[in-house]
């Protein structure tokens, strides 16, 4: 039986990466999904300079109601970028996208869950660089502020029966990550994770079957990558 039959979810970042296979994830176990991104998705959207208001209400139009969203949007980024040598535009980008735009996408459809009595879920993407600094301090910082975000949702929604949780991807080669060398040889497992590596996991999260009790968390999907860091001799 569809885990997520009669879910309308909106999923952010599915252009590529994560964020595609999510969505096709979603899709997969019965769930009707509007997939956003930059290019290469259902509806062309830019988290940086549009409304977020303009999204959901789009969203809201296309989909009748939204019962899940997903966020997984995230600038492209170098992982040997240090914190003497992010600029300006790359650290509003970054928070813009990440944690901004996540936030107040949350908001804004954990209302519409509120004031339409659905039980709904929120997923963030997040990531291993919000617990120990890895370099990319503008996405480390963006990611650690999303950690707080899922916590402060999932206080607040929970009473209405919505659930907010995180999952933390290890090294997902294809998105905005890209694989410096030797790195596989810092997972245990000794081999990059895979979108649906993630999406599978997503989507117990997400369904009533198997994460009907699971809020405010972050589950990791690294592959064991947590017990080391890389940019570490």
């Amino acid at each position: 039986m569809s885990l997520l039959k009669d879910d309308t979810a909106l999923v952010t970042g599915a252009g590529r990466g994560i964020g595609r296979g999510m969505a096709q994830a979603l899709r997969d176990e019965g769930a009707r999904v509007l997939g956003v991104d930059l290019q290469d998705a259902d509806l062309a959207f830019d988290l940086r300079n549009q409304k977020i208001d303009d999204l959901v209400r789009t969203a809201t139009s296309r989909l009748g109601r939204v019962s899940i969203f997903v966020h997984c949007a995230s600038p492209r980024r170098q992982e040997s970028q240090t914190a003497l040598q992010v600029t300006e535009a790359e650290w509003r980008e970054m928070l813009e996208v990440n944690l901004n735009a996540g936030f107040l996408l949350a908001q804004s459809l954990g209302k519409h869950m509120v004031e339409q009595k659905i039980r709904g879920r929120i997923l963030f993407m997040t990531s291993l660089h919000a617990c120990s600094p890895r370099n990319l301090p503008h996405y480390s910082a963006s990611k650690a502020g999303q950690t707080m975000v899922v916590r402060e949702l999932a206080r607040a929604l929970g009473p209405s029966g919505i659930r907010v949780n995180a999952i933390a991807p290890g090294a997902i080669p294809g998105g905005g990550f890209q694989a410096p060398p030797g790195m596989v040889e810092k997972i245990p497992l000794r081999r990059f994770g895979t979108p649906a590596d993630v999406a599978a996991m997503a989507v117990a999260v997400l369904s009533e079957r198997f994460g009907a009790y699971v809020t405010g968390t972050t589950v990791v999907v690294d592959g064991g990558m947590a017990l080391y860091n890389w940019i570490d001799a």
